[in-house]
């Protein structure tokens, strides 16, 4: 089996965003003999940030091929649960998600292969696929990349104050950490005069909305400690570069809009909307937030001012680094289904990559760049994040940190790191604590996954 680590450049002109999402049904039920015959579709989505936008692609696609489409989009952070159960139903999914190898491993058994299909024909690099043997059972269909947003013209401000803290005179100029620290401690101080209430919007931490720290934020020292020790993969982690994590997590928490007591009740929707209205400069979040800040009722952000800026941590060498790009959902087709349904289901995936319609989809409300030979190089979406994501991958003096999250042993694991890090926030547990649980519970759930 293997799933080879994909920033390339064939990859700049190849990203989906991550998601078949919805919620409830596109189109009508079947209700003819011939819409039997034609099998139908039913996607359990992992995330819900386009909602309504893929409600529409069902829709589109159920009144032109007569295929009925379902979309369902599991709770954030209850995919795995939500995926066990309905594969228990007599109605299943016929395409869901994995996470990578971890995913497979845990799904292999529903996974059909994919070896002869169109999508896998059309995917750029096969070696991005899961394979095991000679099957194709997972295909890449969302590269992506996350960072810190930021609004420029709120930065903008901050840089044309005469009392300042720093020389420089734009965001892009800051390239490590200190200059990072300085310049956000700085707006702090000066919120007032920015006319915001923190520079970072709050660290969320209510149930299932904490994604951005005990995945998105812990790849930045596990992607270190893996390049440190030449390996893709590790049974046990030192976390050699926890004083990393902690300086960024610190300063979100230290420069927010909500005091780290408060941290536990906040979600990522709420923290997205006080960016959206100008209530602070900076988010961490990926290309997909692109969605949840322009369908906002109020938002003031305007689109050339959204941009992306890397999660700088105090790593040397760090002035090199860019966004963190990659992908960790894959697209399989339930094998236990019917082979109308499968059939179905294949050909929901053709009309997405390859139709005039499902194309248009993917660079309009979708704002995907799928990594497949049926895109141009001037198909791409007119999202502002993704946008700014190309030009970072486009620059050969920066490197990208790779998704490797899709190591990590296990949803529990995220599940309890999220718990340590939220008892740090509220000062319920030292730091050193956190260190010390983290590694036990990789080692611990690493052995399990073995068994």
């Amino acid at each position: 089996m293997k799933a080879k680590k994909l920033i390339a450049t064939g990859l700049v002109a190849s990203m989906l965003m991550l998601a078949l999402t919805g919620c409830g049904a596109g189109g009508n039920s079947g209700e003819s003999a011939k819409d039997t015959d034609k099998g139908s579709v039913y996607f359990l989505n992992f995330k819900s940030e386009l909602s309504s936008e893929w409600e529409e692609v069902a829709g589109t696609f159920t009144k032109e091929t007569g295929i009925d489409m379902k979309v369902v989009t599991a709770g954030s952070g209850t995919y795995e649960q939500t995926l066990k159960s309905e594969l228990s139903k007599k109605e299943m999914p016929t395409l869901f998600n994995i996470n990578g190898p971890i995913g497979y491993q845990t799904w292999k058994n529903y996974c059909a292969d994919l070896k002869d299909s169109q999508i896998y024909e059309w995917l750029t690099d096969k070696d991005m696929a899961i394979t095991d043997g000679d099957g194709v059972y997972g295909i890449p269909y969302a590269v992506e990349g996350y960072g810190i947003i930021y609004n420029d013209a709120i930065t903008k401000k901050y840089f044309a104050l005469p009392d300042k803290a720093v020389d420089i005179s734009d965001i892009k100029e800051i390239k490590n950490f200190d200059t990072l620290k300085t310049v956000v401690e700085d707006m702090t101080k000066h919120k007032n005069d920015l006319g915001i209430q923190g520079v970072f919007g709050s660290t969320s931490f209510a149930p299932g909305e904490d994604w951005r720290w005990q995945t998105h934020l812990m790849n930045l020292p596990v992607y270190y400690e893996y390049k440190a020790d030449g390996v893709d993969n590790l049974d046990a982690i030192e976390f050699k570069y926890n004083k990393n994590f902690k300086n960024i997590f610190d300063l979100y928490l230290n420069n927010s809009c909500t005091e780290p007591s408060m941290v536990g009740s906040k979600n990522v929707e709420e923290s997205m909307a006080e960016f959206a209205m100008g209530n602070v400069a900076m988010i961490q979040n990926g290309n997909w937030g692109w969605a949840m800040i322009y369908d906002l009722d109020g938002n003031v952000v305007k689109e050339e001012d959204i941009k992306f800026l890397p999660i700088y941590t105090g790593v040397e060498g760090e002035e090199n680094q860019g966004l963190c790009v990659g992908t960790e959902n894959y697209i399989c087709i339930n094998n236990k289904v019917s082979e109308a349904d499968q059939k179905a289901s294949e050909e929901f995936l053709e009309w997405l990559f390859n139709s005039e319609s499902g194309k248009a989809y993917c660079n309009g409300i979708l704002g995907m760049i799928p990594p497949f030979s049926t895109f141009d190089e001037d198909e791409r979406p007119d999202n502002p994040l993704v946008q700014d994501m190309l030009s970072y991958m486009n620059d050969d003096s920066l490197y990208s940190i790779t998704w490797d999250f899709t190591t990590f042993p296990s949803q529990e694991f995220k599940n309890q790191l999220g718990s340590y890090l939220l008892e740090y926030a509220q000062g319920n547990m030292t730091w050193d604590d956190v260190v010390e649980q983290t590694t036990d519970c990789w080692a611990s759930e690493k052995a399990l996954l073995a068994q």
